[in-house]
């Protein structure tokens, strides 16, 4: 009976270690995932306030060309070529860091067992 109770106490201690590691470890991923999810529509709104811009700034030149229109725009897209990079590295770190979470939880999870198998074969 007692042998029972010490095993239940260490299986739940380890389970709460187990929990509080899974909890420190997947802080930073919150922030990856948000990162990702957020960066695109900050890249777009850049790019349609540069567009926008470029109107504005061609349209009081008279003697702007269609080249140095077309030379704006281009510029203008690059906030969000530069967000779509920062989101795609953001969702890539995002889903390496998840699998290797889970390849920790598996680790921890086996080596708890492994653990408990042990602490069962001993007699006192």
């Amino acid at each position: 009976m007692l042998h029972n109770a010490a095993l239940d106490a260490a299986k739940r201690a380890s389970e709460r270690s187990a929990a509080r590691v899974h909890g420190e470890m997947k802080r930073g991923l919150t922030s990856l995932a948000s990162i990702a999810a957020t960066a695109p529509f900050v890249g777009i709104f850049g790019t349609l306030r540069g567009i926008l811009n470029s109107f504005f700034g061609a349209a009081g030149d008279k003697y702007s060309d269609y080249g140095l229109r077309m030379r704006y725009l281009s510029e203008a897209l690059v906030p969000t070529e530069l967000a779509l990079l920062v989101a795609l590295l953001a969702f890539c770190s995002y889903k390496y860091f998840s699998a290797r979470l889970e390849g920790c939880d598996v680790e921890m999870r086996s080596a708890s067992l492994e653990l408990l198998n042990e602490l069962a074969l001993i007699r006192f």
